[in-house]
């Protein structure tokens, strides 16, 4: 039992950090954001935040698999529901974008961090990418379509708008492609 409070305990202290880390490098950017900042923010020892993250880059990469986090295996589930395809639709991309938008819009650094992902981040970019095609691919039927949708989604939050704005624009981007 006491193993299992130890994990417990750790999966906590990574959220503690990655909640930090997310708030300092929105409010103050990926280079003026230090691991002694997210240290302070998480209120730890800077060797402590050293055990569970090796560097910036590292607390970074993980910051964006967090914020998806449990994402990809609801969108999983969703597929299998019995719901219309543009109900599926929406409800993936609530999942893999509006969910994880409200947690990085309107801060000082949106943009930044926005950009920062795919410099930083090219593997969970990657699979994000992958992940949004198999899913569109599935409801929509052939890859060229849920290609131009991706992109689609990707311009939608290009201008960095508030959450009901973007939904709107996902609303409305899903009703074209699945009539």
């Amino acid at each position: 039992m006491a193993h299992k409070n130890k994990i417990q305990g750790d999966e906590d202290r990574k959220k503690e950090i990655l909640d930090a880390a997310l708030y300092c490098f929105l409010q103050f950017g990926y280079s003026k954001t230090s691991m002694d900042d997210v240290a302070k923010q998480a209120n730890l020892s800077r060797p402590l935040l050293y055990l569970k993250f090796k560097n910036k880059e590292d607390l970074f990469e993980g910051i964006f698999d967090y914020t998806l986090q449990g994402s990809y295996e609801e969108a999983e589930k969703v597929l299998s529901q019995d719901l219309s395809a543009k109900e599926k639709l929406f409800r993936i991309c609530e999942l893999i974008l509006l969910e994880p938008w409200t947690k990085i819009e309107g801060k000082p650094k949106t943009a930044e961090f926005y950009e920062t992902c795919s410099k930083l981040s090219p593997k969970s970019t990657e699979k994000y990418e992958k992940q949004v095609l198999k899913y569109a691919q599935n409801i929509l039927g052939d890859k060229e379509t849920a290609e131009v949708f991706f992109l689609a989604i990707e311009g939608l939050s290009a201008d960095l708008p508030k959450s009901k704005i973007l939904r709107k624009r996902v609303e409305l981007l899903v009703d074209r492609f699945v009539r």
